[in-house]
């Protein structure tokens, strides 16, 4: 695998063919990890960032998992690549944007990142389709528990794992589920969950994280805490929550099928119609319009389109995404261009049903 086949596949996560997953997209364990020899990143200069680089990625080729890596250099990739692997949601937006000698190896599935000098020395990422949180523990755990047997890891006795952040400090874990939630937004009954999460220490986040917005109705629900907290408490609390979310999205659903089937399937066929018939579409209104249809398809009442094909969709006609495709770099009224003809390749033979 290299990085253009990155532009002619699709990672695991978006196949939807994990449990749960009409409402869970995905499931991530995320843990960062400091080496003890090496002062952390913020306080890193080239020479030490370099000598950290060469360490994890040697440390990583070892490994059993290292056979089937793909390694950039992120330092060196283009700005537009960088993007990419932002948008595919196989690095972060900080290690897009940060300078200095720093990598990452992807996994042939695309279900393991492994960036190295992100805000700490080490970031995995193991990233499930579905509710598959369990899995993704048991294979992070496998990972960390191999590399902490060749490297010193910083690690404190009554705080846990160092991190350059204190917020991650402990188990240095960060657990997440990405939903996508129409029914409750459509109803406004989403402020209902934000505030029961507030309440249990969970955060609500937007599709890539972080300080990013809740396009397309997607919603990522993670831990906040990581100190005093064993990595299974974290997964219990979040094991616990996620199902309720989702059976309270698909009862909202329902709700809206037989309370007003003609309204809602009007939602859903405009959205189809500007879809596979517009010639010039922002990413903003296609992850709109394509919320709406990815419920239509669970719901029945759009045919001939696989949620598969809406789930790369909503990755593939993200800027950076799409001036891959198209092998070009365009401006930005140019890509809304490119986006409308994509999608219009991309949706012809399906529609929605007869009412």
């Amino acid at each position: 695998m290299d990085f253009e086949t990155l532009t002619t596949t699709s990672g695991e996560w978006l196949r939807g063919s994990g449990p749960d997953s009409d409402i869970v997209i995905s499931s991530r364990i995320r843990l960062a990890r400091n080496l003890a020899e090496f002062p952390f990143p913020p306080r890193a200069d080239d020479d030490v960032r370099s000598a950290v680089e060469r360490l994890l990625r040697d440390e990583l080729k070892r490994l059993a998992v290292g056979r089937n890596l793909l390694y950039l250099d992120v330092n060196t990739l283009e700005p537009l690549d960088r993007q990419f692997l932002v948008e595919r949601q196989l690095i972060s937006r900080e290690h897009a944007e940060t300078h200095g000698t720093r990598g990452v190896g992807i996994g042939p599935r695309e279900t393991l990142s492994l960036m190295i000098n992100e805000e700490d020395h080490l970031r995995m990422q193991v990233l499930r389709s579905g509710f598959a949180l369990k899995q993704c523990w048991e294979e992070m755990n496998s990972l960390d528990d191999e590399l902490e047997a060749s490297v010193a890891f910083a690690f404190d006795d009554e705080f846990g794992y160092l991190t350059s952040c204190p917020t991650n400090v402990g188990t240095g874990m960060r657990a997440s589920v990405m939903l996508h939630l129409p029914g409750l937004v459509l109803t406004k009954e989403i402020q209902k969950v934000f505030q029961a999460m507030q309440k249990m220490s969970l955060a609500v986040r937007g599709l890539y994280g972080e300080g990013s917005q809740a396009m397309g109705d997607f919603y990522q629900i993670s831990n906040q805490v990581t100190l005093g907290k064993t990595e299974e408490q974290i997964l219990e609390t979040i094991s616990e929550v996620v199902p309720r979310i989702i059976e309270y999205e698909r009862r909202v659903r329902t709700a809206l099928v037989k309370e007003n089937r003609e309204k809602l399937h009007d939602q859903v066929s405009r959205a189809f119609g500007i879809l596979r018939s517009a010639h010039t579409i922002t990413s903003e209104e296609t992850m709109h319009l394509l919320s709406s249809v990815r419920m239509g398809i669970n719901l029945g009442l759009v045919d001939g389109i696989e949620i598969p094909t809406v789930n790369e969709l909503f990755i593939h006609t993200q800027p950076a995404h799409l001036q891959k495709i198209r092998k070009s770099t365009l401006e930005s009224a140019e890509r809304n261009v490119a986006r409308a003809a994509y999608l219009r390749e991309r949706l012809a033979g399906g529609g929605p049903l007869e009412n």
